[in-house]
């Protein structure tokens, strides 16, 4: 099922109401946006100047720093009554980033929303467990509402308290799970501590997932656990740009599609700022075109993706976007080598006899850094079989360094002893700063 017809425009109809919708955007933000008008007027550029798309990249980025140093309304391009909802981010990195919506802002985003709900899966039949936290957050909101326009019964469910969610899910015979990918593996090892095969005892068949990236790994531990009938899709959002909405996995599974109608595109050099060449892989940059609120011009996202343009067997025409990479803000620099997370996460999750659980912790020691990795057993009783326990460590290692290009330390600890995450996942620890 495919929810909207601009989801399947020719490439012609797209990019011409791209471009319609791109110069109202530039005329709204160069109007009543102060601070991204004086941008334009510092790189020479005015509305009119935008005739096609190709004028885009002539425009000057946006990033979180823009709306931190306009905190909380500095960088709205609509009067504050006009605004009927605020989001915000967490802000443990600084101010958090604000967010407004008018009242056509929340309509179009509930859209987009049961767009991505449709596309992996959801149907108006589906009772949908939401295990967001529900608040400032966007996520929980964002999903609810638009899988309440699908005509779905939604259960706010929120976060925590993990057995209560699991009572939920076999008293209401919910089918349709909300929550990251990290919580959804740890509801599930729950479960089975308490006796319940979420495969078996549990009528969830679809999995919406968000908030972190989901590897082909993770996804295999997903259907290992919750049974290889569970469509598991993920979607991408960022608050600052919609929340969810922006993109999402259909059932091929190949790549997330954009909502190209209201959000357009672009790939990068993280360093340069250069826009490369279709099919290469650098840093997301995201413009909005169809928000009253909060319009953002050519947003770094600083998530690492590659576009996909050729046509999908959903019957899509979007442009779709690869699973993230990592982020050019979260990558490590190990002696040299750059590393992402998830290189590493795509690794153990290949290797039998370990859980879906790490920690990464970086360090400098005598000058040089050092990265050691801590990893869950599956079975307790390898703890007491040292010479199993060296051997498991040493193949992950292996693996790793082929990998990676550089040697790690590895630690193999008790299952259930390293942090579970109702929300995003925090697998980093890193010392050297």
């Amino acid at each position: 099922m495919i929810w909207s017809k601009n989801e399947t425009l020719t490439r012609g109809e797209m990019e011409s109401l791209q471009l319609e919708r791109l110069k109202e955007t530039v005329n709204r933000m160069y109007e009543k946006n102060e601070p991204y008008r004086k941008k334009m007027s510092e790189a020479g550029i005015r509305p009119e100047d935008i005739r096609s798309l190709e004028d885009l990249k002539r425009l000057p980025f946006t990033t979180k720093d823009d709306l931190r140093d306009n905190y909380p309304y500095g960088y709205f391009s609509t009067p504050k009554n006009e605004i009927v909802r605020i989001h915000a981010s967490s802000g443990t990195t600084g101010k958090p980033t604000v967010v407004g919506y008018t009242r056509k802002d929340l309509e179009t985003w509930t859209e987009l929303v049961t767009r991505i709900a449709v596309m992996g899966g959801a149907t108006k039949d589906d009772i949908a467990q939401i295990c967001f936290g529900y608040g400032m957050f966007t996520g929980a909101l964002g999903l609810h509402y638009g899988l309440e326009n699908l005509g779905a019964i939604v259960a706010p469910a929120s976060s925590g308290n993990t057995e209560k969610q699991i009572m939920y899910l076999k008293d209401f015979e919910s089918t349709l799970l909300v929550a990251t990918p990290s919580y959804a593996l740890h509801i599930a090892e729950v479960a089975r501590a308490m006796g319940i095969d979420p495969a078996k005892d549990l009528k969830v068949k679809t999995g919406l997932f968000g908030g972190e990236g989901i590897t082909e790994s993770m996804r295999e531990e997903m259907y290992r656990l919750w049974g290889r009938d569970m469509k598991v899709t993920q979607n991408y959002g960022m608050s600052e740009l919609m929340g969810p909405g922006i993109s999402g996995e259909c059932l091929e599974l190949q790549g997330m599609h954009i909502n190209e109608d209201n959000f357009i595109p672009e790939i990068i050099n993280p360093e340069t700022g250069e826009v490369l060449p279709a099919g290469e892989e650098g840093e997301l940059v995201i413009s909005c075109i169809n928000k009253e609120g909060l319009p953002l011009i050519r947003y770094r996202t600083k998530d690492i993706t590659r576009l996909v343009n050729e046509p999908c067997k959903c019957g899509r025409t979007t442009v779709r976007m690869e699973s993230i990479k990592g982020r050019s803000d979260d990558m490590l620099v190990i002696r040299g080598v750059n590393v992402f997370p998830s290189q590493i996460e795509e690794v153990l999750l290949k290797v039998s006899g370990i859980g879906p659980h790490y920690e990464i912790i970086v360090d400098r020691v005598n000058h040089l850094d050092n990265i050691e990795i801590k990893v869950e057993l599956c079975d307790d009783n390898k703890l007491d079989l040292y010479s199993q326990l060296t051997a498991l460590e040493e193949e992950i290692k292996h693996k790793l360094r082929v990998v990676l290009g550089l040697s790690a330390n590895v630690k193999l600890v008790a299952p259930h002893s390293l942090r579970r995450f109702e929300g995003k996942a925090k697998r980093v620890v890193d010392l050297r700063k």
